[in-house]
C-alpha cells in the first residue's frame, strides 16, 4: 500500500481532491439524463388517422365519422374508414356505427400537442407499424454504452485517464447537440450511438480518476458521493423536461454543458498511479508533487525524489507487472464460477432497472411525476443498503434487493390498468431495490474478485450489464402479445438471477484476496475444514471397531 501511504503524507483528502473529485463528478448529473432522456424525448403522445386531404368535414361529417372503435369506446390509433360511416349514435353523441372496411392510416396522424409539442415519434411518425422503431433508437443507444465501455476502457489503460475523460466530453457535447439537429431519424439514432459510446467512457474513466486521487478509506464514500449525484440528475431531468417540452431544444439543453466540462477538464491532473504502472516515474513524481503543492505540503513534496518514489513504488511495480488476462475469468475454475454468477447478477439487474425507467407512461400518471418519485426512491433505498450491507452482509442484501424487486414487477403484471396508484407503488419500490442491487453488486464484484484481476471483472460486468440494457427495451415490444408480458419477463430475470447469490461467498468482514491462488486457496481451505469434521467423526467409529475385534 505504498501509494496510499504517499497519498496520505501529500494530504490525503486535502484541497487537490476537493476540487477534483467535485468536478469529475458534476457531469455524472446529465449522466443521469441521457441515460432516460428517451422517456421525454421520445413520448407518445395521443394520436389517430388524419382523414384524406380532400375530406370537407363540415360536408363529411365529423372527424369521429372516420375513426373506428375499440372494444371501449375510443378512437382506433391506428385504423381509418374508406369512408366516413354513419349510423345509431354511440353514448358520446357522434353518429359512426364502425361498421365499415378500415385501413392503416394512410395519410398520416393527428397528435395531442398539449403536453409533449414535439417529439421524435410526432416528428418522424413513430407509431402503429413503424413503433418498434422507438425502442430501436434505445437500444442503440445502449448498444453504444456498451462499446464505449469497451474501447475506452482499454484506451484508459494505454492512454490515460485524464485524456480519454477530455475526449468523451468533447464527444459527448458534438453527438449530442448534433442529435439535436438531426434531419431525419437514422441521423439521430447514428449521433445517440455515438453519445452512449462517450457517456459510458465519462462514467468508467470518473470513476478510476477518482478512486486512484484518493485514499483506500475514502473510496467507499467517493462512490457512495457519484451515487447520489446520479439520483440527482433524475430529478433535474424532470424539472428541465418539464420546462422545455419540445424535444429538440431538451437534447440541446442537456447536450451543450459538455462544452463546458470540455473546457474545464483540461486542468485536471492525470493519475499518478497511472502513472507509476506504465513506468513513467519523472511524470508521477511530477504530478505528487503538484497535488502537494496544492494540498499546502510544500514541504513534503519538495522532500520526495525519483530514488525514494521508486523504493516505495517497488512492490507495487511488481504486481502491476503479474497482471492476469481477461481469459482466466474462463480458464479458471474458481475464476470461472464467481464469473458466471456475477454475470447474471449484472445483466439481471440492468435488464430489469431499465425495463422499469424506461417505461414511464405505463404508469397512467404523470410522466414528470414518476420521474421525480423514481429518483427520490433512490435516496432512502441506497442509505438502507448500505446499512445493510454492512451490518448483515453482502449476499442477504443482494438477494433480497433482487429478489423483493422481482416480485414487485411480477405483481404489478397482475394488477388491472386502472389502479395506477398500486401499480406506481409497486414500481417505485422495485425501482428502489434494483437500485440498492445496483450499488451491491458493484462493491460485492470488488470484493470477490482478486486484485490482480479485479478491474478486469468489474469491466466484464459492466459489459454484461449493458446487454441487459440493450436487450430491455426490445422486450417490451412482447406487449403486442399481451400487455402483462413484458412486466412478467421483467420480473422473472432478477427472481431467477436471485438464487446465483447463494453460490457466492460471503465477504464481510474478509480481506480481499489478491491472486487467483488466494481464490484457490479460499475453496480448498473449505474442503479441509470439511474433511477434518469427518475425520473426527470417524475417530469414535475406528476405536468401537477395534474393542469389538
Amino acid at each position: 500500500m505504498a501509494f496510499n501511504d504517499l497519498l496520505l503524507q501529500l494530504g490525503g483528502v486535502g484541497r487537490f481532491q476537493k476540487i477534483q473529485v467535485t468536478l469529475v463528478i458534476l457531469p455524472v448529473i446529465l449522466m443521469a439524463s441521457h441515460n432516460t432522456l428517451q422517456n421525454f424525448t421520445a413520448a407518445i403522445p395521443t394520436h389517430h388517422c388524419r382523414p384524406p386531404a380532400n375530406t370537407n368535414l363540415s360536408e363529411d361529417g365529423d372527424l369521429e365519422a372516420w375513426l373506428p372503435r375499440d372494444g371501449q369506446g375510443r378512437p382506433e390509433s391506428c385504423l381509418l374508414f374508406t369512408s366516413p360511416q354513419r349510423g345509431p349514435p354511440f353514448p358520446n353523441g357522434t353518429e359512426t356505427n364502425g361498421t365499415g372496411a378500415t385501413e392503416p392510416c394512410p395519410h398520416g396522424w393527428i397528435y395531442d400537442n398539449s403536453t409533449f409539442p414535439s417529439t421524435i415519434v410526432t416528428e418522424w411518425d413513430l407509431v402503429c407499424s413503424h413503433r418498434a422503431l422507438r425502442q430501436l433508437a434505445q437500444s442503440l443507444y445502449m448498444m453504444g454504452v456498451l462499446f464505449g465501455a469497451m474501447i475506452f476502457g482499454c484506451l484508459a489503460d494505454r492512454l490515460g485517464r485524464r485524456r480519454v475523460l477530455i475526449f468523451n466530453y468533447l464527444q459527448t457535447a458534438v453527438s449530442g447537440t448534433c442529435a439535436a439537429f438531426a434531419p431525419n431519424f437514422p441521423v439521430y439514432c447514428a449521433f445517440r450511438l455515438l453519445s452512449g459510446m462517450s457517456l459510458a467512457g465519462i462514467v468508467l474513466n470518473c470513476m478510476t480518476l477518482n478512486v486512484e486521487w484518493m485514499p483506500i478509506h475514502t473510496r467507499a464514500y467517493v462512490g457512495t458521493l457519484t451515487g447520489y449525484t446520479y439520483s440527482l440528475g433524475q430529478f433535474l431531468l424532470a424539472g428541465v423536461a418539464y420546462a422545455v417540452p419540445h424535444w429538440r431544444y431538451l437534447q440541446l439543453l442537456v447536450s451543450v454543458p459538455f462544452f463546458a466540462f470540455f473546457i474545464y477538464s483540461w486542468f485536471f491532473i492525470e493519475s499518478a498511479r497511472w502513472y507509476a504502472s506504465s513506468g513513467r516515474l519523472d511524470l508521477t513524481l511530477r504530478n505528487l508533487q503538484r497535488v502537494a503543492w496544492i494540498n499546502g505540503k510544500q514541504e513534503e513534496g519538495a522532500n520526495l525524489s525519483m530514488e525514494a518514489l521508486q523504493a516505495s513504488l517497488q512492490k507495487e511495480l511488481t504486481t502491476g507487472k503479474s497482471q492476469a488476462s481477461a481469459l482466466e475469468l474462463l480458464r479458471c475454475p474458481a475464476l470461472r464460477h464467481l464469473f458466471l454468477c456475477l454475470s447474471m447478477l449484472w445483466f439481471a439487474t440492468s435488464f430489469a432497472y431499465y425495463g422499469l425507467v424506461m417505461d414511464l407512461q405505463g404508469f397512467g400518471v404523470s410522466i414528470y411525476l414518476i420521474q421525480v418519485i423514481f429518483g427520490a426512491v433512490d435516496l432512502p433505498a441506497k442509505l438502507v443498503s448500505f446499512l445493510v450491507i454492512n451490518n448483515v452482509g453482502r449476499r442477504p442484501a443482494q438477494m433480497a434487493s433482487l429478489l423483493l424487486a422481482g416480485i414487485c414487477i411480477l405483481i404489478n403484471g397482475v394488477v388491472p390498468q386502472d389502479k395506477s396508484i398500486v401499480r406506481t407503488s409497486l414500481a417505485v419500490l422495485g425501482k428502489g431495490c434494483l437500485a440498492s442491487s445496483f450499488n451491491c453488486v458493484f462493491l460485492y464484484t470488488g470484493e470477490v474478485y482478486p486484485t490482480m484481476i479485479r478491474q478486469t471483472g468489474l469491466g466484464m460486468g459492466s459489459t454484461l450489464a449493458r446487454v441487459g440494457s440493450i436487450v430491455s427495451p426490445l422486450v417490451s415490444m412482447t406487449a403486442e402479445l399481451y400487455p402483462s408480458v413484458p412486466l412478467f419477463i421483467y420480473g422473472a430475470v432478477p427472481v431467477a438471477a436471485s438464487a446465483a447469490v447463494a453460490l457466492l461467498p460471503e465477504t464481510l468482514g474478509q480481506p480481499l484476496p489478491d491472486t487467483v491462488q488466494d481464490v484457490e486457496n479460499r475453496r480448498r481451505g473449505k474442503t479441509r475444514k470439511q474433511q477434518e469434521e469427518l475425520q473426527k467423526q470417524m475417530v469414535p467409529l475406528q476405536a468401537s471397531a477395534q474393542v469389538k475385534n
